[in-house]
C-alpha cells in the first residue's frame, strides 16, 4: 500500500475514535421545558428559564408570541434579557380551565347605544271665567271650579278624568294636570257647571310627544251675566266730508242736466205754438 494513502487512513480512523470517545458532558446541557407548564392554584402559569433560553425560544415553547410574553412580564427590559431560574409568567387559565395565552383578557366598557325615549308628557287643562266672551283667558279672569275635564287616547290606551277647582293660589294656576300620560292623539272634552255657558267647543283634538307639555284652555260665562246691548251694536260707519262734497257735486250735475234739457227744449215749443195758430 502507497505510504501517503495509509498516513490519510490511520489520520482519519483516529479523529473518528477521538469523536466516539469524547464524554457525553461536553455537549451542551440542553432540557426542554414542557410546552404545557402546570399552572398555580391562581391560574397563572410560570415558565422556569432555562440555560440557553432566549425570549423567543420561551415564547414558541409556550405557544404565544414575544410581544404576549412582553406584556405578561413588564419587567424585562429592552433587550429582554433573561436569568436561569427566572419566573416568566406564560399565561392565565380561565374559569373553566382552558389555558388562555397572552393577557388577561380586559372585558371592553358596555357600548353605549341608544335606548329609545318612551317617556310620557303632562297635559293641563284650564277652565276660566270668560266674563267678556272672547274665548281668550284675561289676566283678571279666574279660575272656575265644579266642571269635569276627561282625556281619552283616540285608540283607548289611556283615559282620564278630574274635576276642576279653584286653588288658593288662583293667580298662578295654570288648570289640573294629567302627568305621565303617553304620547299620542287624545280627545279632550269639557263639562261647564249648569249655570254657565261654554264659549268656546268643549271637545278639543291635540296630538302630544313623550316629554312635551301642553296646555288647553277652555273658557265659559256664567249665565248671570248681563250683556250690555250697546256693546252688541253694530257701529255705522261715520260720514265723511269727502262723502258729502261728492254727492252734492252729483246733485248739482244732475240739476245741471234738467235745466240744459228744459232750455234746449223751449224753441221746439215755440214752433209747435205758432203752427198751431
Amino acid at each position: 500500500m502507497n505510504s501517503k494513502r495509509f498516513f490519510i487512513l490511520f489520520i482519519v480512523t483516529c479523529l473518528l475514535l477521538v469523536g466516539v470517545w469524547l464524554p457525553a458532558g461536553a455537549a451542551p446541557n440542553f432540557q426542554q421545558q414542557p410546552s404545557t407548564p402546570t399552572p398555580g392554584a391562581d391560574g397563572r402559569i410560570i415558565y422556569i428559564v432555562q440555560p440557553g433560553d432566549s425570549c423567543i425560544r420561551v415564547a414558541v415553547l409556550n405557544g404565544i408570541s414575544v410581544e404576549q410574553l412582553r406584556q405578561l412580564n413588564s419587567k424585562l427590559d429592552e433587550n429582554c434579557t433573561l436569568v436561569e431560574g427566572q419566573e416568566l409568567l406564560v399565561g392565565i387559565i380561565s374559569v373553566a380551565g382552558t389555558p388562555t395565552a397572552g393577557p388577561s383578557p380586559t372585558l371592553a366598557p358596555p357600548t353605549a347605544s341608544p335606548t329609545p325615549f318612551t317617556g310620557t308628557t303632562e297635559i293641563c287643562i284650564l277652565l276660566f271665567e270668560d266674563s267678556n266672551g272672547n274665548a281668550i283667558r284675561e289676566v283678571t279672569e279666574p279660575a272656575i271650579a265644579g266642571g269635569a275635564v276627561s282625556v281619552t287616547e283616540n285608540n283607548g290606551e289611556y283615559s282620564a278624568q278630574q274635576d276642576t277647582i279653584i286653588p288658593a293660589d288662583a293667580a298662578a294656576y295654570q288648570g289640573i294636570c294629567f302627568s305621565d300620560v303617553p304620547e299620542g292623539s287624545y280627545n279632550i272634552t269639557m263639562g261647564v257647571p249648569d249655570n254657565y255657558n261654554a264659549t268656546v267647543n268643549l271637545d278639543y283634538s291635540l296630538v302630544v310627544h313623550a316629554g312635551d307639555r301642553a296646555e288647553v284652555g277652555f273658557g265659559a260665562q256664567s249665565k248671570d251675566v248681563v250683556v250690555d246691548p250697546a256693546s252688541q251694536q253694530t257701529e255705522t260707519p261715520e260720514k265723511t266730508p269727502v262723502i258729502g262734497i261728492f254727492g252734492g257735486l252729483l246733485l248739482l250735475g244732475g240739476a245741471g242736466l234738467g235745466y240744459y234739457a228744459w232750455r234746449s227744449a223751449k224753441p221746439e215749443r215755440k214752433l209747435r205754438g205758432m203752427l198751431r195758430k
